[in-house]
């Protein structure tokens, strides 16, 4: 626990991540010792929003995670060191808000320029809409290098989750765009000036109205990414009426009554294995404390 002091009066306030990589210390005792010790203050950065996870009771989960929030987005420090803390905040979200842009305008453009290649470009932009979601529309995006779940290949941070939404267009034009996306993504994924994963859906407005219903675990992540999602490219006017189908079927209602419970389930798992010793063992504790991907890429 000195030695954490000391480093802070040394090097000044640190992340979770740099506390780590300063110790090489084991990362959950390094983080109940700074959030168990008075001594210790703490600032977080940007904001936590809902994520469905099968491995969770209930499906809901907040992200960031209990650890990577701890790593990425959580500034220590001493008590004396209020404003150096809230300093070397404000410039880490600055970053994460960059990044977010960054991220937004690279899928904006790799959007634009597909569509601008195939046949009736027009046709496409007046009947589908673009819309990125995750943790891009939330300006949390990151660029920690993580591994790709299907290729094992080293990406570059948060994905870009881009769902494609069309209305009455025709079977080839769709299968045409899709294809293009696909192609796209394996470009982004083996360039190494790149390095970013596409992860993305295109469907029809039929689709959407049937998956609105938000009675299954598909169903309710579907309507939560057209929920947060935000505009990228295409038709205004058919992501408008996508948000209005939204609001009319209460999805926002439903999607913030699982974060509350999420909040109030991620704070019991929190105080528990702050305080009790034999709460690391409890599975569903830890399911909040570090999704299976975060497990691999810390531990």
């Amino acid at each position: 626990m000195n030695n954490i002091i000391e480093l802070f009066e040394k090097y000044g306030p640190l992340t979770g991540k740099e506390i780590f990589e300063k110790t090489y210390g084991d990362i959950f005792t390094l983080w109940k010792i700074c959030n168990n010790n008075d001594d210790i203050v703490s600032r977080a950065i940007g904001e936590k929003y809902l994520r469905f996870d099968k491995h969770v009771e209930g499906f809901a989960r907040l992200s960031p995670s209990i650890i990577r929030e701890f790593c990425s987005y959580m500034v220590f420090g001493t008590k004396d060191q209020h404003e150096l803390i809230n300093t070397k905040a404000e410039s880490i979200y600055k970053e994460i808000l960059e990044i977010s842009r960054k991220k937004f305008q690279l899928a904006q453009k790799v959007m634009a320029e597909i569509v601008e290649h195939q046949e009736d470009p027009q046709l496409i932009c007046s009947q589908a809409c673009f819309i990125i979601a995750g943790d891009v529309a939330y300006d949390m995006a990151h660029t920690e290098p993580r591994p790709e779940c299907s290729t094992g290949k080293t990406v570059n941070g948060s994905d870009l989750d881009i769902v494609v939404v069309s209305k009455d267009l025709p079977e080839s034009i769709i299968k045409a765009i899709d294809s293009a996306i696909y192609e796209k993504k394996a470009y982004l994924l083996k360039n190494p000036s790149y390095r970013e994963e596409i992860d993305y859906v295109v469907k029809d407005i039929s689709k959407v109205k049937r998956q609105l219903v938000f009675d299954e675990f598909e169903s309710m992540i579907a309507s939560k990414v057209l929920h947060e999602g935000k505009f990228l490219y295409g038709s205004f006017e058919l992501f408008s009426e996508i948000k209005n189908m939204i609001f009319e079927r209460g999805i926002p209602e439903k999607i913030e009554a699982l974060k509350n419970k999420a909040s109030i389930d991620r704070e019991m798992a929190r105080r528990q294995l702050l305080t009790n010793d034999n709460a690391i063992f409890d599975e569903d504790n830890m399911q909040l404390f570090y999704t299976t991907d975060e497990k691999e890429e810390f531990f």
